[in-house]
């Protein structure tokens, strides 16, 4: 069974960048579409970007089209998502899952954890950017 382990989450300056990974176990990433989300605290869980199986990627949430990209290697599994010029803002819970499709409007659209279509949720990994 996909398991799906988010990591490279962490506390950082207004302006700082950081690299998440979304690594798969259990199966092999290059089946699937992985979508990246995230949860800022009180609101509601939004798509970022979606990686298709196809190599493609989606639009990106209109807050962080430009800083934030998104990439695969399938030879170790993992997708990422480099992230660039960190704002307060982007403090939030970032997760990783198997959307069954990566729509055009992936990014900016409102998710829930069990949103139909979506599975293999990851933990998740927290974001904190903090002056």
């Amino acid at each position: 069974q996909l398991q799906l382990v988010e990591s490279g989450g962490g506390l950082v300056q207004p302006g700082a960048s950081l690299r998440l990974s979304c690594t798969a176990h259990g199966d092999t990433l290059n089946y699937y579409n992985i979508g990246w989300f995230r949860q800022a605290p009180g609101k509601e869980r939004e798509g970022v970007v979606c990686s298709s199986v196809s190599g493609g990627t989606t639009n990106y949430a209109a807050d962080v089209s430009g800083r934030f990209t998104a990439s695969r290697e399938n030879g170790k599994n993992t997708v990422y998502l480099d992230m660039k010029n960190l704002k307060i803002d982007d403090t939030a819970v970032y997760y990783c899952a198997t959307p069954a499709e990566c729509s055009w409007n992936f990014g900016g659209k409102t998710f829930r954890a069990d949103t139909p279509g979506v599975s293999n949720w990851g933990q998740g990994t927290q974001v904190t950017v903090s002056s």
